[in-house]
């Protein structure tokens, strides 16, 4: 299969990639620099030059592929309605020229576009008031094609795509836990965050290309949920600072922003069940907790 890949060189993208070209797939990957470009290269991908505003690009990446993997998103984190807007178009954009043909769509989201405080499954509507409410926009997009023609599939990713050289929440955290001289939890840090490897990650994805039906929402989650305190008291014994709970006023001073206060705080447990019964999908690598133990991500715990 020939793959057009957008967010190839991101957080998860790079495995992504590189489990597709093993498994014997053609990767075409957007790229907006030269370093991009190199990396992808080096994974034994095909680079193309834009970005998610270059529609025509994205257009003809789409029209000259047997199946696109949208995993890119970002933009001003400030303004979530402008982030919205550009990922509906590029969704549109990348699947109108799969219309009537079969080809998989899928598009990248989250476990934080659910409710919070109970375990959810792969069948639970969105939350329309949620933390992530802004990614549902997208979901809905994508699988919208499934009526047109289209293999459309939504994925949702936990929160902890971990793995070596991780650049999303759980390095923000131990940075924040560093400068601070604390690593901190909100209220009893009882909330739960899903995580999966981004090699298990990897997998599924491809499972995801070869084999989901048209219409499938998968959840990307190894661990249905790591209690935050557990992270935190992890993270300090390996930095050798306490392990201290924080009211959610405190949190939203303590943490980067008052936004990543209440991402850290949420709780929401996520099933895999029905994604691992649908592909044969089965999490094989290490633990979050374990990550952090014997990972890459506390190797330089000295730098306090």
């Amino acid at each position: 299969m020939h793959v057009f890949v957008t967010g190839g060189t991101g957080q998860t993208g790079p495995a992504v990639v590189a489990e597709l070209v093993a498994a014997g797939h053609t990767v075409t990957g957007l790229a907006r620099s030269d370093t991009t470009a190199a990396l992808l290269r080096s994974l034994g991908a095909e680079p193309v030059r834009g970005s998610l505003d270059d529609l025509d690009v994205l257009r003809a990446g789409a029209e000259a592929a047997d199946g696109v993997l949208h995993m890119a998103y970002g933009g001003d984190f400030s303004d979530p309605d402008a982030m919205r807007r550009r990922d509906v178009t590029a969704i549109e954009t990348l699947g109108r020229p799969l219309e009537h043909s079969g080809r998989p769509l899928i598009m990248t989201s989250g476990t934080l576009v659910m409710p919070e405080g109970r375990e959810f499954t792969e069948k639970d509507e969105p939350d329309p008031d949620g933390l992530a409410s802004f990614r549902i926009a997208g979901e809905r997009a994508c699988l919208d094609f499934a009526a047109r023609g289209v293999r459309a599939i939504a994925m949702r990713l936990a929160p902890t795509v971990h793995g070596p050289k991780d650049r999303g929440f759980i390095p923000m955290l131990i940075a924040t836990a560093r400068e601070k001289g604390v690593s901190a939890y909100v209220g009893d840090g009882a909330n739960r965050w899903p995580a999966v490897h981004r090699l298990d990650a990897a997998v599924l994805f491809r499972l995801a290309l070869e084999q989901a039906p048209a219409g499938s929402v998968l959840h990307g989650v190894a661990e249905t949920g790591v209690t935050f305190r557990d992270i935190a008291e992890v993270i300090g014994r390996r930095l050798g600072v306490p392990a201290v709970s924080l009211t959610p006023e405190e949190a939203a001073a303590h943490y980067v922003t008052p936004f990543m206060a209440k991402v850290y705080a949420f709780d929401g447990p996520a099933s895999s069940r029905l994604t691992q019964e649908l592909l044969g999908w089965s999490p094989v690598r290490p633990a979050l907790l374990d990550d952090l133990e014997h990972g890459d991500y506390l190797a330089s715990a000295s730098a306090v």
